[in-house]
């Protein structure tokens, strides 16, 4: 079963602060789209392999355990898929911030999210205080 490359996409370059330097200035903005665009490229690699990978697998066992864990492996593999599908989503939904100029600032709030929050998670769309108040929210909500 081919495996996840949700963090491969960290293989790059840390953008180098210069104190002084506007934030989300044409150079971070490329920096940021080179990594969303990267990261992408991965996923649909994964999204694939995962085609080929159930194409070659496919087999009707007539052993119902051996169907049942064929199944299972499938179910899994599809649910990976799906929720990086949900994941190009938001990679898209970066990159057209990015083109629009409002990459980088908080959604609720509208302060910088920062470089280094970014690179850790290039489809942040809050900044820490305001992600950090809507987990606290969250977990009152769950009680």
């Amino acid at each position: 079963m081919p495996k996840t490359t949700d963090t491969q996409f960290m293989h790059f370059e840390p953008y180098p602060l210069d104190t002084g330097e506007e934030y989300m200035n044409e150079a971070q903005k490329e920096h940021f789209r080179k990594i969303l665009l990267g990261w992408k490229r991965e996923l649909m690699e994964e999204v694939d392999s995962t085609i080929t990978h159930l194409k070659e697998e496919a087999s009707n066992f007539a052993d119902p355990s051996d169907r049942a864990s064929q199944e299972e492996e499938f179910s899994l593999e599809l649910r990976t898929r799906d929720r990086e599908r949900k994941l190009i989503r938001k990679i898209d939904e970066a990159l057209e911030s990015i083109d629009e100029d409002d990459y980088g600032f908080c959604e609720a709030c509208g302060v910088e999210i920062g470089i280094r929050r970014l690179e850790a998670r290039p489809t942040a769309t809050l900044c820490i205080d305001c992600k950090t108040l809507a987990e606290i929210k969250e977990k009152q909500i769950g009680r």
